[in-house]
């Protein structure tokens, strides 16, 4: 497993949520799924965010999430910090109020 720094790994999970959902360039998917094939910290935490979208799937249907909702969650989600020193990694987020 190759070695990957705090902030190659925040700038990858900052773009977990278009990478799930297919948005990002054909060259920043390549990219990040290279960091995730090599870096179990993001792999677990990419997880985790695929059974979320999944779970929202199932639990809301094929309705579009609108779109201030969907801006807000992702500035949540941007404010989230995960830091690894290769035997534990800690996830923080800045308290971000989301109104609905």
């Amino acid at each position: 497993m190759g070695h990957h720094d705090d902030v190659e790994c925040r700038e990858v999970l900052a773009e977990l949520w278009t990478f799930l959902d297919g948005e990002p360039t054909k060259h920043s998917r390549a990219v990040i799924q290279g960091h995730l094939d090599d870096c179990t910290p993001c792999l677990r935490k990419y997880g985790i965010e695929k059974e979320v979208k999944a779970l929202v799937a199932r639990c809301c249907g094929h309705e579009e999430t609108p779109v201030d909702l969907r801006e807000r969650v992702l500035v949540a989600l941007r404010s989230t910090t995960v830091v690894s020193d290769g035997t534990s990694t800690t996830v923080t987020s800045a308290s971000v109020e989301i109104e609905g």
